[in-house]
């Protein structure tokens, strides 16, 4: 039987709960990309209820369809243009006056809306009854309870938006907002204009709103799809809100933001109702501690210090299953295939490479599962709320900290989340200092060189690299806003939404999207990358040697064996074997090493070789950090390519690095660097799209750069001083 297709939209306020139905809705069946033309991210997903194939867009979070922003008016350009079938409107039941400012413009889209009062839970444990069957009837809408978290309700919205696109029940256009009489006049007066061309793109109600409104996109539309008529109504529209403003001596937006407030207070005083013994507030009781001014800031450095130990030590343990699985692969390859460039291009350069970051995908997992569960439980919004007095120093306030917080996952949605800030100059700031915020594909980098050279101190390690991030990102801000960006932070009130107890499926999904863009670069941008540094560090083949290796071993071997044959010792035979197997290792070693200092990449590390020098970082680690520009993850994988000569698991990478003369005080000097210097090639393409300008991106490479360069160089060389004597 052929399934029926309906496409619902989800929209609702910021913290409303919206993301969690929308997992419960869709589990896995989720398609994260972007919006045609713009970098707002946009997920969707299929699923099957009885006999319906439902379509689940979820729209950006916004607190109304005013389009001051790009995710209001993408949300509304969806359900204008795009037409869903119903559009269900989550409310955050504890808090829904403010939510029903967005409910109310929905309304007046006449569009089929299904009202979800989510949190009921949470709202009834703080007193908060709604008379859902009296706002239903009084706006005519239909209603479902649901708690998101426990995935309470979700079945019953299927089936009520399902029936509601089903049914032909007209949308009552009386039960929507009632201006008072003059305005509803101007309205009326437009709509006729409107009604009289046979129609525009919308209903004609809600035309000749966003006229009175003065929104320009509406405006411009009905400017190009009308023709001569449509500038004849923007004229009467022009009319209209000049006589209006004069009669109410205000601006007509603000009055008829003023009308929905009331219409909103008048249905709050209709079906809410608030019994006081219930009032206790669990969320503002633990706030009292997690926000105090003195305990906060410790709890909070506490936590980010526990996520990073939890990353590192637990995570430890799925790294060694994964090790020997790619062991395996490499004894297979290293059985079945025949000495070869082939062979040496699977085991060498596609194993090693990517075998050499596919087991950080544990503790990638692990630091967005802590991630998604500080964001979910809503203690995110307090991490903001502590930082807000610090990120007042560098001149912005603590909503400039959620996106550098975000960094800590990745640096290209977090760049993107700086459109949240209203404030142009703001913007720019918050996107120059988050790529300082550490980014989940540094942290192969950390594990590696914190787990070799400081084991009984890995997880602390890697906690002040990042801790070191946030400073440079404050000492940075203040410099830019002193030097670049002048003016004063735009006044801001910090939201705190209430605590929620986290949903574990919605948690898995979170771990799920992530380990599924892992594996999608491993498999690309990764791959490419570890086949690119291996070919160029196996040719040329045809090296020009300074000295006969070959010869030179055979001279060792029988000149040993001469000794050997005329001793009858088996101590001392055995002290001459070692001796013997020593001398072949170190010609070997010699060659290896000259070889790879005259294959391109080594050409190339030689070239570069002199900047990094006084960073305590010899070209194998130059070339790895020079390959880094394209993704961070490579940089393992090169060192995994450059280095890991003997074995091909992460103890083998870690034992090249230490033969390799590499020291723990170098290994720091480099974890710096990587910590500050250049974004990925994505980061910096996303800040040129963000800020508007090339140059912006531009100075972001020079400065980071420049930056990564003297703390590496003042940590390297400062610690020699102290370890000299």
């Amino acid at each position: 039987m052929e399934k029926k297709h309906i496409t619902i939209a989800l929209t609702g306020n910021p913290n409303a709960g919206k993301t969690t139905i929308f997992n419960a809705l869709t589990g896995t069946r989720q398609k994260v990309g972007n919006w045609a033309g713009v970098t707002v991210e946009k997920k969707e997903g299929v699923i099957t209820h009885g006999t319906y194939e439902i379509h689940v867009v979820d729209l950006p979070g916004t607190y109304s369809l005013t389009p001051f922003s790009m995710e209001e008016i993408i949300a509304r350009n969806f359900i204008i243009d795009e037409s869903p079938d119903v559009v269900v409107n989550i409310i955050d039941a504890s808090n829904i006056e403010r939510n029903l400012y967005l409910a109310t413009q929905i309304r007046e889209l006449d569009c089929k809306v299904l009202f979800v009062l989510n949190m009921a839970d949470l709202a009834a444990s703080k007193g908060v009854r709604i008379d859902a069957a009296k706002l239903s009837e009084l706006l005519d809408v239909e209603i479902v309870y649901t708690v998101g978290n426990k995935g309470e309700g979700v079945t019953a919205l299927l089936e009520k938006a399902v029936r509601l696109a089903e049914e032909g029940k007209p949308v009552q256009p009386e039960r929507r907002v009632r201006y008072n009489r003059d305005i509803e006049a101007a309205i009326a007066d437009l709509q006729s204009m409107i009604d009289a061309q046979g129609g525009l793109f919308y209903n004609s109600r809600w035309i000749a709103i966003k006229l009175l409104e003065r929104d320009e996109i509406v405006s411009r539309r009905v400017s190009s799809e009308a023709g001569a008529a449509g500038k004849e109504l923007l004229k009467k529209a022009d009319v209209h809100r000049g006589r209006l403003a004069d009669l109410f001596d205000d601006d007509l937006e603000i009055i008829m933001t003023d009308e929905r407030y009331g219409f909103i207070a008048g249905f709050v005083k209709e079906v809410v109702t608030i019994t006081k013994k219930n009032r206790v507030d669990l969320s503002r009781n633990i706030d009292l501690v997690l926000t105090n001014k003195f305990f906060g800031f410790p709890i909070f450095i506490f936590f980010i210090w526990l996520m990073f130990q939890l990353t590192f030590s637990v995570g430890a343990y799925p790294m060694e299953a994964i090790e020997k699985g790619f062991a395996l692969l490499f004894f297979a390859a290293d059985r079945m295939l025949s000495d070869g460039l082939f062979k040496d291009f699977i085991r060498d350069g596609v194993l090693a490479g990517v075998g050499s970051v596919a087991v950080f995908l544990p503790n990638i997992l692990i630091l967005f599962f802590c991630i998604a569960l500080l964001e979910d439980t809503g203690y995110m919004a307090r991490a903001a709320f502590l930082m807000d007095r610090i990120m007042h120093l560098i001149g912005l306030h603590g909503k400039s900290f959620i996106p550098m917080l975000m960094g800590f996952g990745c640096s290209v949605p977090a760049v993107m989340a700086t459109r949240t800030l209203g404030n142009r100059k703001d913007r720019i700031l918050t996107i120059l200092i988050t790529p300082f915020m550490s980014c989940s594909a540094r942290l192969p980098v950390y594990i590696v060189l914190a787990g070799t050279f400081f084991p009984n101190a890995a997880g602390t390690v890697i906690f002040l690299i990042y801790l070191s991030g946030i400073v440079i990102a404050m000492i940075s801000g203040r410099i830019f806003r002193s030097l670049l960006l002048r003016g004063e932070d735009a006044p801001f009130v910090m939201e705190l939404p209430p605590y929620r107890a986290p949903m574990i499926k919605g948690l898995l999904i979170h771990m799920w999207d992530r380990a599924r863009q892992f594996l999608k670069k491993m498999g690309g941008v990764i791959l490419i990358g570890s086949i690119i540094v291996w070919g160029l560090s196996v040719f040329p083949r045809d090296i020009s040697f300074s000295k006969d290796y070959a010869k030179e071993l055979v001279d060792v071997q029988n000149a040993y064996q001469l000794k050997m044959d005329k001793i009858e010792d088996q101590a001392l035979m055995r002290r001459l074997a070692s001796e013997r197997d020593e001398a072949v290792k170190n010609i070997i070693r010699a060659r290896e090493k000259e070889r790879t200092e005259k294959v391109y990449m080594g050409r190339i590390g030689k070239a570069i070789a002199p900047f990094f020098e006084p960073l305590g970082i010899d070209w194998r680690g130059s070339v790895s950090l020079l390959t880094g520009f394209v993704a961070k993850e490579i940089v393992v994988s090169s060192m995994g390519v450059l280095y890991a000569v003997e074995g091909h698991d992460q103890s083998a990478l870690g034992k090249a690095l230490r033969s390799s003369g590499m020291t723990p005080l170098s290994a720091l000097s480099m974890m710096v660097f990587v910590l500050l210097y250049i974004p990925c090639l994505a980061t910096v393409l996303v800040i040129m799209r963000e800020t508007g300008a090339a140059k912006w991106a531009l100075f972001n490479i020079v400065y980071s750069t420049s930056v990564a360069w003297s703390a590496a160089f003042i940590v390297y060389q400062t610690g020699l001083i102290f370890t000299a004597g």
